[in-house]
Parts: C-alpha cells; structure tokens; sequence
C-alpha cells in the first residue's frame, strides 16, 4: 500500500471519529462553563454540577430512569436467559420458527412502531401508563438483546460437561445451574449492563409507554432542551454519558476477561497431551 492511501485511510477514519466523538466533546466541555450562556465560554466552573442538587424535576426523573433501568435490566435478562435456553437447548419443537421470530423482532422493528403497539394494547387493556408500563415496554426493547448475547454464549459451551453431570445423578437443572451457569456468567453480567444501558438512554418507547407521574430522564431532558438549552442540561447529560460509558466499559472488561479465560482454557487443554505423555 502507498504512503497517499495511507495517509488517506488515517484520515478518513480521524474524520469519522471526529464527526461521532465531537459533539459529545463540546457538551462535556460547555458543562463547566461559568456563563448562563451556552454557547459562549465564561470561564471554568462546577456551579451547574452543584446547581442540579437543587433542581428536584432532573434530580426526580433520574431516579425514575435509574430505578426503571435496573429493574427493566432484571427482567430482560432473566427473559432472555429462558429464552435462550429454550433455543439453545430443547432442539427443532414445532413453534421455533415463530418462537425465534416473536423474539427477534423488536430487533428490526422501528422504535416509533413498537411504541405505538405497546400503546394500543395497554389502551386496549385499560392499563393506566406509569413505572409498571414503563419497565414492560423496555423489557420489550431490550429482551430480545439479551437473549441473542446469551443465545451466543449457550452456544460456546460443550454440552458434554452437562450430559457428564447427569451421568453422575444430576438433574438436568441441576447440571444447567452448577456446569453451564458458571460458564456463561460473564455474558450474563455483559446482557445486563447492555440491557441497562438501553432503558437508560431510551426516549422513544418511554414517551408512548409512560404517564405523566414517571417521566424518564431523557424525556425531560428533551422538554425543556425545547424551551432551550441551559447549562444544568449539558451537566445532567454529561453525567449520564459518564454512567453509560462506565456499564460499556465494564461490559467490554467482562467480555474481555471471559475471550481470555476461553483461551487460557484452550492453552491448558492443548497442553494436556503433552503432559500425560
């Protein structure tokens, strides 16, 4: 490869991160910004970090986010490890198809519409919109990630280990708890942050899937980022940009820490012949 497309390759790539990464730069930076003003710098300042202890309506919607998020995150994993166990493990039953299918498909579908069905039905059903609705529209949102990181991760376990249990008198449950558990702990630990993070930063399904007493985080962001921006704003984001970098990064460190556990347990075993020898 020549040095011109070299060169041209660095850039391009600088380029695009620049374009992604930029303007969560300048939202970082404009949230220590002493003046009222957003857009013109005033100095260096904390003052709108402190001032959001006193704003009660982000401080309220954070705790609303926050508390939908881990229970939502709760659900979608344990949803999601049943249902990928249910592929995984109970082989070709009749209604796979439709079963894969029915759980896959918010995967594809626009956010707008899955909304708007799960507005329908609580309509439909006379459910009054609140947290309840909440945490069930974003089960619905993040199910279906959950179940295709541990469907993954069932897929990478030898099923042997678990047929060698119960020839030693385990229950089936038994060999899943104690042998395939273990092994797909880190994804476990991997689908949660995800699932978290989603229902964290969700906006849309949260508009049609909520009532007025359980505005989310984003949605009250997004109200008063219409009357205009402010600085306790760019704060509040910049803080919930820090809370969903540190779950990524403990997702990456988890997915991390399980590809070297795999390949530490692939060195031991391909050393076991030598050794026995």
């Amino acid at each position: 490869m020549s040095a011109a497309a070299s060169y041209a390759r660095r850039a391009t790539l600088l380029a695009g991160f620049v374009f992604l990464y930029a303007p969560i730069v300048i939202l970082t930076v404009m949230s220590f910004n002493a003046s009222r003003l957003v857009s013109v710098w005033g100095g260096f300042s904390t003052k709108w970090y402190v001032a959001l202890l006193d704003n009660e309506q982000l401080l309220h919607s954070a705790k609303i986010s926050l508390a939908a998020a881990l229970v939502s995150a709760t659900i979608a994993t344990l949803l999601g490890l049943l249902a990928a166990v249910a592929l995984a493990r109970f082989g070709g039953f009749r209604t796979r198809l439709l079963f894969f299918g029915a759980v896959h498909a918010p995967l594809v579908l626009p956010e707008v519409v899955l909304g708007l069905a799960l507005l329908t039905c609580f309509v439909a059903l006379g459910v009054g919109r609140g947290f309840v609705t909440l945490v069930i529209g974003h089960v619905t949102l993040t199910m279906c990630f959950t179940t295709v990181a541990l469907l993954a991760a069932l897929r990478d376990c030898d099923p042997t280990l678990e047929e060698a249990a119960m020839d030693l008198g385990a229950t089936p449950p038994e060999a899943f708890l104690r042998v395939a558990l273990p092994q797909i702990a880190p994804a476990i630990v991997t689908a949660f942050l995800l699932a978290f993070t989603l229902s964290l930063d969700d906006l849309v399904i949260a508009s049609f899937a909520t009532g007025p007493g359980a505005t989310t985080l984003p949605m009250r962001i997004y109200s008063q980022v219409r009357l205009g921006v402010s600085p306790q704003i760019n704060a509040i984001s910049t803080l919930l940009l820090a809370l969903v970098a540190v779950a990524l990064g403990l997702a990456a460190a988890v997915s991390y820490w399980r590809a070297g556990r795999n390949f530490r347990g692939m060195k031991t075993l391909a050393r076991s012949p030598d050794k026995a020898s």
